[in-house]
């Protein structure tokens, strides 16, 4: 078989630099089959029964990424409490998508011709390598084009997402290739919820972007520029920022200043919901990395989209 040229549009943002020590791939995982996994990675029984990894650094700092959504669900430093929130109103029946932590918006972000963001958060992604890099645990989820997928976006793909758990930081790298024929077009976004004392929240380095506030009508958001060097949650705050710069700082009312940078996704949303959703929003805020302009991705090339968030 001729072997295919991939091409990637490869960002600046380097992920942490370490030798591998020990490395798996290629198995199909199961919840028991944890002496298959690398050192620091668990698989196990999350809520509902579904499918759970938790990754545990050398250093005593943990993650938990549930395959369904493939989403990250929990992470914390060492001694320190969770950054991410999940809604007390999630639901882990894979009948709708796991509501907080850090679910993927892919092919589409928001509305649009098919459900809204998408349908990654709404399907099992399979664990398709871990390993143990000098006592940092890595694994690597991956998604393929399915006929739930294709019922409403016919292409061939590839997504692979990679999550590297360090002593204080959090490193993810989305690579989604066009495994089709043609030509096809997508956004996404990582619609990351951050456990807060919304009072007390503030968000510097967007200042100066253009921005598209959809408040207080979604379908016709608002053009305008960010003024102010902290951005507070008074109230209902849904606006996203145009050609972001690479790295935020969100002060988290909670005592915590978590940096959130970025490579090549471009854009940031801002959102909490205030009293539509009264229950839970004085507990966080979302920071969300996005592509909102449609990137477009011819046959066998790829796209990569990196981001990194640590205790300042």
């Amino acid at each position: 078989m001729a072997m295919v040229s991939m091409k990637f549009c490869v960002p600046s943002l380097s992920l942490p630099s370490l030798r591998p020590t020990k490395r798996y791939s290629g198995m199909a995982f199961a919840a028991s089959n944890q002496d298959a996994v690398a050192l620091g990675v668990k698989v196990t029984q999350g809520e509902g029964n579904l499918p759970k990894l938790v990754l545990t650094s050398d250093q005593g700092s943990e993650a938990e990424i549930y395959l369904f959504g493939g989403c990250i669900t929990s992470w914390k430093v060492p001694g320190g409490r969770d950054l991410l929130f999940v809604r007390p109103d999630a639901v882990f029946d894979q009948k709708k998508p796991i509501s907080g932590g850090i679910p993927h918006c892919f092919p589409q972000f928001g509305p649009g011709t098919m459900q809204q963001h998408g349908f990654a958060r709404n399907m099992d992604w399979s664990l398709a390598e871990s390993e143990n890099v000098e006592g940092n645990p890595i694994v690597t989820l991956e998604l393929k084009d399915s006929p739930y997928s294709r019922a409403m976006w016919d292409f061939g793909f590839q997504a692979r997402y990679k999550v590297i758990l360090n002593s204080k930081s959090i490193s993810t790298e989305l690579t989604v290739t066009n495994t089709d024929e043609k030509p096809f077009t997508f956004s996404a976004a990582l619609h990351s919820y951050f456990r807060a004392s919304i009072t007390g929240v503030s968000v510097k380095g967007l200042k100066g972007c253009k921005t598209l506030n959809k408040d207080p009508d979604p379908k016709n958001p608002i053009e305008g520029n960010e003024e102010r060097d902290a951005i507070t949650f008074p109230g209902f705050v849904d606006c996203i920022y145009l050609d972001a710069p690479n790295e935020v700082h969100l002060d988290n009312g909670l005592g915590d200043v978590i940096s959130i940078k970025n490579t090549n996704w471009a854009d940031a949303v801002l959102w909490n919901p205030h009293l539509q959703m009264e229950a839970c929003y004085k507990d966080f805020v979302c920071v969300e990395n996005a592509k909102i302009g449609t990137v477009q991705l011819e046959p066998k090339h790829s796209w990569i989209a990196k981001q990194h968030l640590s205790i300042v």
